[in-house]
Parts: structure tokens; C-alpha cells; sequence
């Protein structure tokens, strides 16, 4: 595959909601109910543009899928980190912090990972991750943190990060979603 990640500009956030709203509705499914996943779209799921602005929200991209005549390229996964306290939430989320992480005290936040259906499980996901670790590496983080979905846990455990707790995010009308909070430790 030819594949390319760079920073999520601006202009992307079209095509980030969209991505997310596929991802979330065909890859969630088996973890989460149809209520679950409509809260969470509404709320806690979705574009942070935060993480744009610090440009820590990266996208994956290749070639169309189907060939076009401008020949633009297609984003096919989304995911990030921050240096910011915020574990998860897309804009419309209520509860987050915005503080600045110690990177000699606090651990990276990875956040907001999102891989288009028709490209899933074929690497996409730690590609991504790898980017975001290394990136975050080089601004001094030695240790990661998220809150990973039951979908996305199952990636994360296979790439070193340990559950701590399982968390339930609330959303509306008494629905909550549960996450698990994991750590991954680099320090050797």
C-alpha cells in the first residue's frame, strides 16, 4: 500500500466527521449498542480540533480508492496526540481540561483513533500509532496514555499498553460508554 501520514490541516474536518461516523457505526458495532453509538457521536466521539491546532492529530492517506480524474488523495485513518490533560472527547465533548502536560512527569495522551471500515486490520492502526508515539517521543514524553474503546483496546494491548481501569463515560439519558484506560511505559 501506498500510504503517507501527515498533520490534519483545518480543511480535513470534513472529512475527519465523516470518517469518524463510518468508522464509529461499522467497527463499534460489535462492542457497543446502537444507543451507545448514537450517544457517543453526539458527544464524546468526533473532531478535536485542538489536536489539529497543535498539530498532533495526524490522518493516513493514500490514493483514491476509486481512480479520479484529480487523482487526490484519499484519508483513510485518523489519530493523535496530545500534551494537553484532556484523555478523550471530540469538540462537543463537555469535560475537558486543556493544561499543558510536564513531559518529565505526566504521560502523552493518545487520542481519537479512527480507521475508515473499508481499511481496517491491515495495519493502518499501528502505523498510526507508531507516528504518534515516535512524534510524542521527541517532544520528551516517555510514557502514553488513553481511553481506548473495547474496539480499539484490543489493538493497544497487542502494542504494549496495559489496562488500569475501566471507565463509563457518560453521555445522555443515563446511557454511559464504557472505555479502559491504558499506560504504556518506555522507560528503560
Amino acid at each position: 500500500m501506498n500510504l503517507t501520514i501527515r498533520q490534519a490541516v483545518l480543511a480535513d474536518i470534513p472529512v475527519l466527521r465523516s470518517l469518524i461516523d463510518a468508522s464509529v457505526r461499522k467497527l463499534q458495532a460489535n462492542d457497543y449498542t446502537p444507543s451507545q453509538i448514537e450517544g457517543a457521536l453526539k458527544t464524546v466521539f468526533g473532531v478535536d480540533s485542538q489536536l489539529v491546532a497543535d498539530g498532533t492529530y495526524l490522518v493516513v492517506q493514500t490514493a483514491a480508492i476509486e481512480p479520479r480524474t484529480d487523482d487526490a488523495p484519499t484519508i483513510v485513518a485518523c489519530g493523535g496526540w496530545s500534551k494537553r490533560k484532556t484523555l478523550y472527547g471530540g469538540d462537543n465533548w463537555r469535560e475537558r481540561p486543556n493544561d499543558l502536560l510536564d513531559p518529565e512527569t505526566d504521560a502523552a495522551k493518545i487520542r481519537a483513533f479512527f480507521i475508515h471500515p473499508d481499511w481496517a486490520r491491515q495495519g493502518i492502526g499501528t502505523l498510526l500509532l507508531d507516528a504518534c508515539e515516535s512524534a510524542a517521543r521527541a517532544e520528551g514524553f516517555t510514557r502514553f496514555e488513553m481511553g481506548a474503546t473495547l474496539t480499539g483496546a484490543k489493538l493497544f494491548q497487542t502494542r504494549g499498553y496495559v489496562a488500569q481501569e475501566r471507565l463509563e463515560v457518560p453521555l445522555e439519558k443515563g446511557i454511559t460508554l464504557p472505555v479502559i484506560r491504558m499506560v504504556k511505559e518506555t522507560r528503560s
